[in-house]
């Protein structure tokens, strides 16, 4: 039998003894007055992608923009909220990373540890906040049907988390014992299980949790639950530091993955004639959308439906050694063939442009021309 590491071994410090390289208050995008560079080139690309939106949004299409951590990290929330607020994008995605940064300074106003000096101490990720709520949200989302993001979301809005009792957990344990039970009501019932087991170790009483967040502002989480846009969370078991803590519990993070998966296919199924804006994430991005369109794509031709024209827009800083859009697929000997995003996204049809571009400079252009 193989060996497994026992993470109750692990001792998490407190949040606020760790050294943060990324303060919000100084380094977040102010849409409005930020000046960055942004070639001839990556201008045009945006005024295209502009107009496309604005198109995508007339006939009521999916305006969908994956994006990776490094988008919260580099304090791009504001842009993101007004892209959002103005009603250009209809749903966001990101990674594990993603939410916890954004997370982290709803929190603490503060995200971005040194990692080379943390995991020389033994310390990296090993935090105890950012691995005890945000895994006691995501079970108690999974409790209460939520999505990975909008588990964490609801938590930053509300200040806090509902603890169920012990006996309404044991109710809907027995619930999904019945032989009678249905999908739904097994599902609550194994979310409940798992939370149970859960707030087992945890130093709080069934009621409301309450948790501050006084920079929730800073969240963009917080504002995409409020306004109702769906953020979903695309996780990688092992990928990110609440995984180290003791509190982790796989299932929790998979039932609500699994339904943000879901939520994301939903998105992609109405892409035609809509847009795709995938920026900063080499894999995650590029992963999900292939599967989630050919779900998408085999679900509309059993309806006699097609999905053909949308636009698919990648922005990375990797410089540009291959034009994907004009002689397709490098050939193997070529490393640009190994370069995942866009090889992934050359075979989904449509139409695709690469831009390498700082996301902050695209991004805030891109919100100008749409203001």
């Amino acid at each position: 039998m193989n060996r497994l590491f026992d993470r109750n071994s692990v001792c998490p410090r407190p949040l606020a003894e760790r050294r943060n390289k990324i303060d919000f208050a100084r380094d977040r995008i102010d849409p409005d007055t930020c000046e960055l560079h942004l070639t001839d080139s990556a201008r045009e690309t945006v005024r295209q992608v502009a107009c496309e939106i604005r198109a995508a949004r007339a006939c009521g299409a999916s305006v969908v923009m994956a994006f990776g951590a490094h988008a919260i990290k580099n304090g791009l929330a504001p842009v993101l909220i007004g892209l959002m607020r103005g009603g250009w994008i209809t749903h966001f995605a990101t990674n594990g990373a993603g939410v916890i940064h954004d997370w982290e300074f709803a929190f603490q106003g503060f995200t971005g540890e040194d990692v080379q000096r943390y995991v020389a101490e033994g310390q990296f990720g090993l935090w105890q906040e950012t691995g005890l709520y945000l895994n006691l949200a995501l079970a108690v989302g999974a409790y209460e049907g939520r999505g990975y993001g909008e588990s964490i979301g609801a938590f930053v809005a509300n200040d806090g988390l509902k603890i169920p009792f012990p006996s309404d957990l044991d109710a809907a344990i027995a619930a999904g014992a019945a032989t009678d039970a249905d999908d739904e009501t097994l599902a609550r019932a194994a979310a409940a299980a798992d939370l149970k087991a859960i707030t087992r170790h945890i130093p709080a009483r069934p009621g409301f949790l309450q948790v501050p967040h006084p920079f929730k502002e800073y969240g963009l989480q917080a504002a995409a639950y409020l306004s109702g846009t769906p953020l979903t969370a695309h996780p990688m078991f092992g990928h990110d530091i609440i995984y180290t803590h003791p509190l982790n519990r796989g299932a929790p993070i998979g039932r609500t993955a699994d339904r943000d998966f879901l939520n994301f296919v939903d998105a992609v199924s109405r892409i035609e004639k809509g847009v795709y804006l995938s920026v900063g994430s080499a894999v995650m991005s590029p992963m999900i959308f292939e599967k989630a369109l050919s779900m998408s794509r085999n679900a509309a031709r059993q309806r006699g439906r097609a999905i053909e024209h949308f636009a698919i827009h990648v922005v990375d800083l990797a410089a540009a050694t291959w034009d994907w859009t004009r002689d397709g697929e490098p050939p193997q000997d070529n490393p640009a063939y190994y370069l995942r995003f866009c090889k992934t996204f050359s075979r989904m049809g449509g139409r695709m442009t690469y831009t390498s571009a700082d996301n902050r400079a695209f991004l805030v252009a891109l919100y100008r021309e749409l203001a």
